[in-house]
């Protein structure tokens, strides 16, 4: 809400000034670092994520991951007011760019605060994310995402570096149908299989991971998904 209404308030700062700017006023340079400007109010300078929790971080995501959010917001799948709103009258090259920018930065990773959590569910989200659930046909998060959770080339991202509040709420939105993607929606099934406590251990045991040396995304290939999923072609 406070980066929609420092947007606002730049917007009308603008336009109420514009009948009086002079002929000689600076000209805003048009570079790509300019233009995203609504981006980076709220997810950071280079894309680092924003301070409350729910921003998250952009830099370093490979860039068909990123460019198929921006995708999901312009065609209904994602709900989100401000997202929505932004990427609107954006054109897929554009997005690609604006993809492709966030992808290349490479700035530290924050830590973030977890909540009190008890030894028994930081075990159960331990064992989704590393084994799954085979009783319920949950596969490991690793079995997708990668052996360090750093997100595959070119579209499934890193989980590492994410704060509590911002898994939770995405892993609570596949659930609401708030966030969905192209069918089939893998993570809209494995979601369906977890309880609201499986939630809640995953996305602690995830936000506490240490992040490795190298956060790179594995190379295109090197995982096989075991669940048909829509954007990756299956």
């Amino acid at each position: 809400m406070r980066c929609l209404v420092r947007r606002l308030a730049i917007t009308a700062a603008v336009l109420c000034a514009a009948p009086a700017m002079a002929s000689d006023s600076p000209v805003v340079p048009d570079t790509l670092v300019q233009r995203i400007a609504a981006c980076t109010s709220c997810h950071g300078e280079h894309g680092e994520g924003g301070d409350n929790g729910f921003n998250p971080r952009l830099a370093g995501k490979p860039a068909g991951y990123l460019h198929r959010q921006m995708q999901d917001f312009q065609r209904g799948l994602r709900h989100y007011d401000i997202m929505e709103y932004t990427v609107a009258p954006l054109t897929d090259d554009y997005m690609r760019e604006i993809a492709g920018y966030f992808a290349a930065q490479e700035v530290p990773y924050a830590r973030h605060p977890v909540p009190a959590t008890t030894p028994a569910a930081m075990a159960r989200g331990e064992q989704l994310v590393t084994k799954g659930d085979p009783s319920r046909g949950v596969p490991a998060c690793m079995a997708c995402h990668g052996p360090n959770l750093t997100g595959v080339q070119p579209d499934i991202p890193g989980l590492v570096g994410l704060p509590y509040d911002y898994i939770s709420a995405q892993l609570g939105s596949w659930r609401t149908n708030t966030r969905s993607t192209v069918e089939p929606d893998c993570m809209a099934t494995i979601v369906s299989r977890l309880s609201d406590a499986d939630i809640s251990a995953v996305s602690a045991w995830l936000a506490q991971r240490p992040v490795p040396a190298d956060a790179h995304a594995e190379p295109a290939g090197s995982v096989k998904p075991p669940l048909r999923c829509g954007v990756l072609g299956g």
